[in-house]
């Protein structure tokens, strides 16, 4: 079998680095092109980085980014032109950023998810399940912890589980988002979807979902001690993203949850 040919961007980034060593001992592989937002001169398991362009894409496959929503959408645009497959590990879109990724995907298979996690991903669709059958009778709540180096809160991850929530409800997330504290000890239940993201040392990842009638509180919980565990999903969802027609992807489909 042929090796995919792999460009990953932000290759200098945490993410970036730990796609790297993944993708080297990843047999399936062949790392071609390796990216950053400016010219470093240094490289990478044996490739200098490039800046986002048509010539540093031109041999892949399949391009993984795991960066900023402005560069994720730069990449888009190229990766459209040359018909390359996307996998996105990128966070903290807005609402139209959303409408041009969905827009792009009809030109070329884009695969994105706020984490590449399994358990994750099992933990929305619990998330989804437990929201449709508490109904209204329950309020809930999204916790995170993550590293002091991440910058943008609530996670993507949180976002993605308070969709998992409105999805459950059958209601659109946007008008069910609440309020975004940082570093709070406590915060408060209330009709919308409130979260509390935790910035310190060099945590991986913490998400709770929490769900409470006033009577009774339902947790779920996911706890992650590798980063490892992201970019080897990212490398899963690659692979399967190889034989797919131009649309959006999730894990969801991937792992074929229902």
């Amino acid at each position: 079998m042929n090796k995919i040919k792999l460009t990953i961007t932000g290759c200098f980034g945490k993410m970036g680095q730990q796609l790297v060593k993944s993708s080297r001992g990843a047999r399936n592989f062949k790392l071609v092109s390796v990216t950053e937002d400016r010219l470093v001169n240094k490289k990478t398991s044996g490739l200098r980085p490039q800046l986002n362009s048509a010539s540093a894409f031109k041999n892949a496959n399949v391009i993984i980014d795991f960066t900023i929503p402005k560069c994720t959408l730069e990449v888009l645009k190229i990766a459209s032109k040359l018909k390359k497959k996307v996998v996105i590990g990128t966070t903290g879109f807005s609402k139209k950023e959303e409408n041009l990724i969905k827009k792009y995907s009809k030109k070329i298979p884009i695969l994105k998810a706020g984490n590449m996690s399994l358990g994750i991903n099992l933990l929305m669709y619990l998330t989804e399940i437990a929201s449709k059958s508490l109904g209204n009778n329950f309020l809930s709540k999204v916790f995170e912890v993550h590293h002091k180096h991440k910058k943008d809160h609530p996670s993507g991850t949180a976002l993605m589980l308070g969709k998992g929530i409105a999805t459950g409800k059958n209601k659109d997330f946007y008008n069910l988002m609440g309020k975004k504290y940082l570093n709070k000890k406590i915060f408060p239940y209330s009709k919308k979807i409130n979260f509390n993201s935790i910035r310190k040392g060099e945590i991986v990842g913490n998400h709770k979902v929490l769900f409470s009638s006033g009577k009774e509180t339902i947790t779920l919980d996911h706890e992650a001690f590798d980063r490892a565990l992201y970019s080897e999903g990212a490398l899963t969802a690659a692979k399967w993203l190889m034989g797919k027609k131009p649309g959006l992807y999730s894990m969801r489909n991937v792992l074929n949850f229902k």
